[in-house]
């Protein structure tokens, strides 16, 4: 895939109509995914849900909750042919402007040990690890502890 320009990615609220796409990306991209439940979930109870799309096809989505001055990005999912093209970063990014709109002071996140891309991401952005979660995440072999990270928010973030 060549380079994709800024101009070239829209990003759109979720909506109830492009949950099926996200399934088939959501079951390709995880061992363990979200279930449709969860996503109609998130959608359902205002959460900051968005998608980007590029010639009309996602590949990427992310959902934060807001409240009280602080966010919880919930989840960003790029779609496994494509990672590794930085819409991971520019959905981040994307998601950060959003939350930082909405005069979020703190901006927390759980991210697996294993999941090295996606640390080297937060961290590069300035995501630093407040504490760990044991047995967090649902595996195949039984459960993998959370890396907490937070963000503090300024301008210019």
């Amino acid at each position: 895939m060549n380079a994709v320009t800024k101009e070239q990615l829209i990003f759109k609220t979720i909506k109830h109509s492009d949950v099926e796409e996200m399934m088939l990306i959501e079951l390709r991209a995880y061992t363990i995914p979200w279930s449709e439940g969860i996503i109609r979930d998130c959608i359902q109870a205002g959460y900051e849900c968005q998608v980007a799309r590029l010639d009309g096809e996602i590949v990427a989505y992310a959902f934060a909750s807001i409240a009280a001055g602080e966010s919880h990005l919930l989840n960003i999912t790029v779609k496994p042919e494509v990672q590794g093209l930085g819409f991971g970063r520019r959905m981040l990014f994307h998601m950060l402007d959003l939350i930082q709109a909405q005069h979020v002071d703190t901006v927390y996140l759980e991210v697996r040990p294993s999941n090295k891309a996606a640390r080297k991401l937060y961290r590069s952005v300035g995501f630093e690890q407040i504490g760990i979660r044991k047995g967090y995440y649902p595996d195949p072999q039984g459960r993998e502890d959370a890396m907490v990270y937070q963000l503090l928010m300024f301008d210019g973030v």
